[in-house]
C-alpha cells in the first residue's frame, strides 16, 4: 500500500476534483487555520487554478467559515458545517479549559457577561476588528489584559455566538454566528459523530483511529463509535503495528504524484497523529523545532516531505528559499519549481528560487 500517494489523492493535492473552495474545505471537514495566509494557500493548492483572490472571495462571502472546532484550533470549515461540528466539539475544549479560565479570572458568569456584550455590539450584521471588541469589553469594564482577550473571544466563539468573517485592512473580523451563517438542519450527536468520522477518514485515508482521535480532539470511546458508525463505507489494511482505514472506491491514477509547496499547517502533515508515512522522523525536529507548535512550509516529492522552503515577498516577485534534507536530483528540483511556480500564481507574481543542499544538524 502507497500510503502517501493514497493521502495525496485523497486530499486532493495531487488530484483536484472541485472547483470551489468551499467545496475543497467541506470535502476535508475542517482545515487548519491558525495560519491565515498558509491556510488560503492550503486551499488553493488543491483546486486547478484559484487564486488568493478567489479564496478571499469565498470567505467574504460567508462560504467559508473560520473558526474554533477540532481540539479548539483554528480552522476554516464550511459554513453549512460550522453549527454542528461546534455542537460536536465544544464541550470537551470548554471543559479542557477550567483550570486556564480560573487563571485568567473568567468564571462562567464573567463570561456570559462577554456574551452579552458582543451580542449587543455586533447585533444588527456588524462586523468588528479584534481591536474592536476588547474596545468594546473595555467599555463595559472587562479587562483584555494578558491572554484574556483572546480567551474571551475563543470562548464566545466555542459557545457558537460569533465567528471570524470577512477580511479587513490586516486580519479577518468578527460577527454574530447566526447573522453570518444561514439556518441549517441540526444533527444529533451520533449523527455529527459519524459525520465527522466519515469526512475524516474518506479525504485522510488511509488513517488510523489514533490519527482521527487526535485531529477531531474526540474522546477515545466516541471516535471508535464514530468509525463504527462509517465501517460499512470503508476497507482496512493493517501495515506494520497500525491498522489504517480509506474509502472504498479509491482509485488512483497511474502518474507519478509529483512534487508539491505546501504551506507550514496543512493537512497533509498536521491531520495526523503519526506522521513517519510521509515524514522521516530523524527530520521531523527541522519541520517543527523543538515542538513549538510552528510547522515549517515542506517541500513534498512524491509524496515524501524532503526539505522545507520559506517565501520573501520582493517588489517584482516572491523569492523562495528552499532547503533540502538530501541533495535532490535537477529532475525534482525543475518538479518542485513548477509547484513554486503555482505558488507565485496564486499571487499573480513570478517565484525566484535559492537552493540549499542540506541542512545543518
Amino acid at each position: 500500500m502507497n500510503i502517501p500517494a493514497l493521502r495525496l489523492h485523497n486530499q486532493l493535492i495531487a488530484h483536484p476534483r472541485f472547483t470551489q473552495p468551499e467545496q475543497v474545505v467541506a470535502w476535508l471537514g475542517g482545515m487548519q487555520g491558525q495560519d491565515y495566509p498558509g491556510a488560503k494557500w492550503s486551499i488553493a493548492l488543491r483546486l486547478p487554478d484559484a487564486t488568493d483572490a478567489d479564496v478571499v472571495r469565498a470567505i467574504n462571502a460567508g462560504n467559508i467559515i473560520r473558526t474554533w472546532p477540532m481540539r479548539g484550533t483554528l480552522h476554516f470549515v464550511a459554513a453549512q458545517d460550522v453549527r454542528w461540528m461546534l455542537m460536536l466539539t465544544s464541550p470537551k475544549n470548554i471543559a479542557g479549559s477550567a483550570s486556564r479560565r480560573q487563571n485568567l479570572g473568567l468564571d462562567d458568569k464573567a463570561l456570559a457577561r462577554c456574551r452579552e456584550v458582543f451580542a449587543k455590539a455586533l447585533q444588527g450584521g456588524k462586523q468588528k476588528s479584534r481591536e474592536e471588541m476588547y474596545a468594546a469589553l473595555a467599555q463595559a469594564k472587562i479587562s483584555t489584559e494578558g491572554q484574556r482577550g483572546y480567551h474571551i473571544l475563543w470562548s464566545c466563539a466555542l459557545h457558537g455566538l460569533i465567528c471570524l468573517t470577512a477580511t479587513g485592512d490586516k486580519e479577518q473580523n468578527f460577527a454574530l454566528l447566526e447573522e453570518w451563517v444561514a439556518p441549517t438542519q441540526e444533527k444529533t450527536r451520533e449523527e455529527a459523530v459519524a459525520e465527522l468520522a466519515s469526512r475524516y477518514f474518506t479525504s485522510r485515508g488511509p488513517s488510523t483511529l489514533q490519527d482521527f482521535i487526535w485531529w477531531s480532539g474526540l474522546s477515545a470511546a466516541e471516535a471508535r463509535l464514530g468509525l463504527e458508525a462509517i465501517k460499512s463505507k470503508l476497507v482496512q489494511e493493517t501495515v506494520g503495528k497500525f491498522t489504517y482505514w480509506m474509502p472504498t472506491d479509491i482509485s488512483i491514477p497511474k502518474e507519478t504524484p509529483g512534487a508539491f509547496a505546501l504551506p507550514g499547517f496543512d493537512e497533509y502533515l498536521l491531520g495526523y497523529k503519526d506522521r513517519s508515512a510521509v515524514l522521516d522522523t530523524a527530520h521531523a525536529e527541522k519541520i517543527c523545532p523543538g515542538g513549538n507548535g510552528m510547522f515549517a512550509s515542506t517541500i513534498v516529492i512524491d509524496g515524501r516531505v524532503v526539505g522545507t522552503w520559506k517565501r520573501v515577498f520582493k517588489k517584482a516577485a516572491i523569492e523562495i528559499t528552499a532547503t533540502v534534507f538530501t541533495n535532490l536530483s535537477q529532475a525534482d528540483k525543475k518538479r518542485f519549481a513548477g509547484a513554486a511556480k503555482r505558488y507565485g500564481e496564486f499571487f499573480s507574481m513570478p517565484v525566484n528560487i535559492l537552493w540549499v543542499d542540506s541542512l545543518a544538524g
